[in-house]
């Protein structure tokens, strides 16, 4: 076996039981080291780390076309920051700008064409339940530059199904992404299933948040029995779509 071809298939048995096997080059794996520290720093969080077998971070970012120098915009990241903490490090240390933008107003204070990326990490079902989905494809085509990247990762409904009967769950189609992105200019690129999991069958009492992580309801409902609990936790995490979107060069 070819050197490259015997290391990727270590590096495929060296995925976490469950995962979504991906072939990768040795020298694809490799090649952004900043970016491999980042996501390996002990700096970051125990519980981060720990759900790195579900995130994937190093795939997700190499498959967005994260690079050094990029100006990158996460939306909503929250007091936890989990994306914020793999990319500020990593932006810091290559030159690029790391901007947070936790709502309407603070996006809205981010220049025109200034981002090289624009990051949504599992925030879509809440835009169109507050019925906000168009308004922020439209920011999002206007700060990114040409050619610029929307990142996206949310938890994914199957497709055909009524957003307004998802959302409330946590979960919209990909079609209810791509449309909405369609729309505001922002054509779809790739989509992977670096984040997929078909154990996630949707079938929850408290939607998404059943699952890890969450683990809780969120309108402080009955809580769950030892025994759904242990089956809820075999699961996982949710399945989830990753979308890559661009807005048009020219």
């Amino acid at each position: 076996m070819r050197p490259t071809l015997l290391a990727a298939a270590l590096l495929a048995l060296a995925v976490p039981s469950g995962a979504v096997t991906l072939l990768v080059p040795a020298a694809a794996a490799a090649e952004d080291v900043a970016l491999r520290a980042a996501v390996a720093s002990e700096a970051r969080p125990a519980a981060d780390r720990a759900r790195d077998a579900f995130r994937r971070p190093y795939e997700s970012l190499t498959f967005w076309g994260l690079t050094p120098g990029m100006t990158v915009v996460e939306i909503q990241p929250g007091a936890a920051g989990w994306w914020s903490n793999i990319l500020q490090p990593y932006l810091a240390a290559t030159g690029g700008t790391w901007v947070g933008a936790n709502n309407a107003q603070q996006l809205a204070a981010v220049a025109d064409g200034s981002a090289d990326m624009v990051l949504v990490a599992r925030s879509v079902h809440n835009w169109h339940r507050a019925g906000a989905t168009d308004a922020r494809m439209a920011e999002f085509a206007r700060i990114l530059k040409p050619g610029g990247i929307l990142a996206v990762e949310q938890h994914r409904a199957p497709e055909g199904s009524d957003p307004d009967a998802t959302a409330p769950t946590g979960y919209v189609s990909e079609a209810y992404v791509i449309d909405a992105a369609g729309r505001a200019g922002l054509a779809l690129e790739a989509r992977s299933d670096l984040n997929a999991n078909p154990a996630d069958d949707r079938d929850h009492p408290f939607g998404v948040w059943t699952l890890p992580p969450v683990r809780a309801s969120q309108q402080g409902e009955r809580p769950l029995t030892a025994e759904e609990r242990a089956t809820f936790d075999a699961i996982g995490e949710s399945d989830r779509m990753t979308l890559r979107l661009r807005k048009p060069a020219g």
